[in-house]
């Protein structure tokens, strides 16, 4: 009697090879050219995806789905609301002071950095022109100090424009409440559409793919949270200047292993040199990272992540410049989920392959490890 994966190995075989190529190149050419309408729904799916736990704890308290789901979203919206009202005042402060920061960054740039390298590499780069970057910095920090108004100006200059963001605006809290509430039935009738005899393998790949894009989608969110909130409260402690941008930083880039930290040491020890910060904030610095790193290697990431992503951080880089390249921010946003679900994939895949007679029997005389 056949088993299940033997059963949907032979099911695969009798597909022709250009089926799956037609299958592919038409949901790629369907997203290529949806891109900018399928944004919405992406949005609404990744935030019904991180929600639908908590409505459905509260149905397992016999509280009603539509119920449920309305308060989990007015919660969020509060508190999304709070942290926009306390973190944006304080960092548009914060970037304002930096804008005046940088002719002393010029000065010490000038007077230690460059010296020090042409010292140590025997080639004088105390010529280059830093002072041109630090009036190119200061022309435009003025902008970047006031994001808002360049993306209302942005979109205010078409009215297409501003009519396609209102309406985006507009529906994906919509499109995220019915996904919200109809979460089970979704995935209900995708399986109905799944051949029988592939249903087996399919709910085995659906369920990894599940634990890792949770993995990555609450555990990773909730680790860039912590480190951060570490970074800025322990730099704020410490004295350093720009605690709070430092830290928002050094968590926002703490999805490539090792990047977080080392961006949160080499940012806090130039803004200390720049400042002149007294010897002893240097090593505050140092018991901070230190700190951050211990709790990121033993407690945090274990805890909320563990091992279940599985992907190099040179995969992890590649996947957040080529989702960039072909779908700007928000082929960004989506490169490291989609990325996580493909590695279960092609996992899948792989374990196919060896079991085709395109890779071939193993010789019984074989000392090749299993």
């Amino acid at each position: 009697m056949n088993t299940a994966q033997e059963d949907s190995d032979l099911y695969l075989r009798r597909i022709p090879w250009w089926y799956w190529a037609v299958f592919f190149g038409v949901m790629a050419t369907a997203i290529y050219l949806l891109g900018p309408v399928l944004t919405p729904f992406l949005i609404s799916f990744g935030l019904a995806y991180l929600l639908h736990p908590f409505v459905d704890r509260l149905e397992q308290w016999r509280v009603s789905r539509t119920f449920g789901v309305s308060l989990v979203f007015a919660l969020s919206i509060l508190v999304l609301a709070l942290a926009i009202l306390l973190l944006i005042p304080s960092l548009q402060v914060q970037i304002s002071r930096l804008e005046t920061l940088l002719p002393k960054a010029n000065i010490w740039l000038q007077q230690d950095v460059l010296p020090w390298i042409s010292a140590r590499i025997g080639m004088d780069v105390t010529r280059l022109d830093a002072g041109r970057v630090t009036q190119l910095l200061q022309e435009n920090f003025p902008q970047a100090g006031s994001v808002a108004t360049n993306v209302v100006s942005y979109v205010t200059s078409s009215g297409m424009k501003l009519a396609a963001t209102l309406a985006n605006l507009f529906l994906v809290p919509i499109v995220t409440f019915y996904m919200m509430r109809d979460w089970h039935e979704m995935l209900e009738s995708v399986g109905n559409l799944v051949p029988r005899p592939l249903l087996p393998a399919f709910t085995d790949l659906a369920h990894e793919a599940d634990e890792v894009l949770a993995a990555f989608l609450r555990g990773q969110l909730l680790v860039m949270i912590a480190l951060g909130s570490i970074y800025a409260i322990g730099f704020w402690i410490a004295g350093v200047e720009f605690a709070m941008l430092i830290g928002i930083f050094a968590g926002l880039v703490s999805f490539v292993p090792y990047l977080g930290v080392a961006m949160a040491l080499l940012s806090a020890m130039i803004t200390a040199a720049i400042t002149g910060a007294e010897p002893l904030v240097y090593a505050y610095i140092l018991v901070v990272v230190g700190i951050g790193q211990a709790l990121e290697g033993s407690v945090i990431t274990p805890l909320l992540v563990g091992d279940r992503i599985g992907l190099h951080p040179v995969i992890v880089i590649f996947l957040v410049l080529a989702g960039g390249q072909l779908f700007g921010f928000v082929g960004v946003l989506v490169a490291l989920p989609v990325g996580a679900v493909l590695s279960v994939f092609f996992r899948h895949l792989q374990e196919f392959y060896k079991r085709s007679d395109l890779y071939g029997k193993s010789s019984p005389h074989s000392n090749a490890p299993d």
